[in-house]
């Protein structure tokens, strides 16, 4: 039987990716809850990387809104505000973004990778550490809009379920499969809004 807590991080997740795509900014808010949720699921299934990640996400989630809420028009009243109207654009990451990106990303992988075998008996350290720190990525491109997040996540989102079925955690591995779809969605989405 599906824990009830797995169901509402399920739903707050879906709510919270539907956000994204459509640049409203209490996604960020959904993701703080959900990433709560989740982290008690995880910590339950000795996924000890993934729930150490969910408060990570929590962090980076109250990073991220802020970014966009201060990119947010100061002009809330005017007739024509919508919730997506902001002053942070989509763009694209730039090579030299690129080089740090991956640097940054192997670092952390290698790093978690450290923390998980020292401190867990997880039996799937090395692709729990892999997902943990492309997770970090992709939350850190999210937070600046940059359209190679939903790379990222599209990678992120088949990783964690093939590390959900390990777990027997079906409804979660199904809820990384939409991710995934949903990933695709938002890619053509946010390309679409930055070529205008």
């Amino acid at each position: 039987m599906t824990d009830p807590v797995e169901w509402a991080g399920f739903v707050l997740s879906l709510a919270m990716v539907y956000c994204n795509i459509r640049q409203i900014h209490w996604g960020w808010l959904l993701a703080i809850l959900s990433s709560v949720l989740y982290g008690f699921v995880f910590w339950k299934t000795e996924l000890y990387g993934q729930a150490a990640l969910q408060v990570m996400f929590i962090v980076m989630a109250a990073w991220g809104w802020q970014q966009w809420l201060q990119g947010r028009s100061q002009d809330e009243t005017a007739p024509n505000i919508t919730a997506t109207t902001d002053l942070l654009p989509i763009s694209s990451l730039q090579r030299h973004e690129w080089h740090r990106a991956g640097v940054a990303t192997l670092l952390a992988w290698f790093f978690c990778t450290l923390v998980l075998q020292q401190f867990s008996d997880s039996k799937v350290v090395g692709l729990d550490a892999l997902i943990t720190a492309l997770a970090l990525l992709g939350q850190y491109l999210l937070g600046r809009k940059k359209i190679e997040t939903w790379w990222v996540w599209l990678v992120v989102n088949i990783l964690t379920i093939a590390l959900m079925v390990t777990q027997h955690l079906w409804l979660t591995a199904f809820l990384y499969f939409v991710f995934a779809v949903l990933s695709v969605v938002g890619l053509k989405a946010w390309r679409k809004q930055h070529a205008h």
